[in-house]
């Protein structure tokens, strides 16, 4: 059996997201996912991460000469790494909600793929997002905020250390160590940004809160923000992590 684990992106100040990724993560999932969280400070406490950032909450990557809105920017990328190159992991923003059982995700697996993602179109230009975080336009722009990795693709080998911690971060994002036949797509129903993807897919099996999370001014009222909040709820005494 493949080995299977979903990786969510942790943010110091994004801690209330997590918390409704997971366990809307968990409460919908008919068996049991192996979760993780991946973010910049882990990888520097492990001296894996080793590219220049300065800032605090407003991070900027030195090699990119540009902002960061969350400490796992660049962090998702060093997943194939992390699992040794090997079985098959989900990337998703840690801002998210699960409305499915992540397994119909994995279903979609394709083995000729180094990579799966929603293939959105380009989005409108928004300058700032959530509590006011600088925007980065890059080419396919949000395509990394959900990403299915076949990690033993022998093209995903080419994310070294030394490539990780060396390219600019539009690059990565653009997935440049990766033929264009390599990319495959995933249905629209797993990465539906609240606010901006138009029309909204019927069903929405994972909402991703790109612009604010409900808890922040001004989204408690977009699509599906009683959801996240009735999960955020639930979470007040929850004792788990990842």
């Amino acid at each position: 059996m493949r080995s299977e684990v979903v990786f969510l992106g942790w943010d110091i100040k994004e801690d209330q997201a997590i918390r409704v990724a997971v366990h809307s993560l968990m409460a919908r999932a008919a068996e049991h996912c192996a979760v993780r969280r991946v973010s910049m400070e882990e990888l520097q406490d492990r001296k894996i991460y080793t590219r220049p950032t300065i800032g605090d909450l407003q991070l900027w990557d030195v090699i990119s000469e540009a902002p960061m809105s969350t400490g796992h920017a660049i962090a998702r990328f060093f997943i194939p790494y992390l699992m040794n190159y090997r079985g098959r992991a989900l990337f998703t923003d840690g801002d998210v909600l699960f409305r499915e059982d992540v397994a119909k995700l994995f279903d979609a697996f394709d083995d000729r793929l180094a990579i799966q993602v929603v293939q959105h179109q380009p989005m409108p230009d928004q300058a700032t997002k959530k509590s006011g975080q600088i925007q980065t336009i890059y080419p396919r722009k949000n395509w990394s905020s959900v990403m299915l990795f076949n990690c033993e693709h022998p093209a995903n080998r080419a994310l070294t250390l030394d490539i990780l911690n060396s390219w600019p971060g539009r690059d990565l994002h653009a997935f440049k160590w990766l033929e264009d036949s390599l990319i495959g797509a995933l249905p629209a129903s797993w990465n539906y940004l609240v606010g901006v993807t138009e029309p909204r897919p019927d069903p929405v099996s994972l909402a991703h809160f790109t612009l604010g999370t409900p808890d922040i001014e001004g989204h408690d009222k977009d699509p599906f923000a009683d959801e996240w909040l009735a999960v955020l709820a639930e979470t007040r005494s929850y004792a788990g992590g990842v």
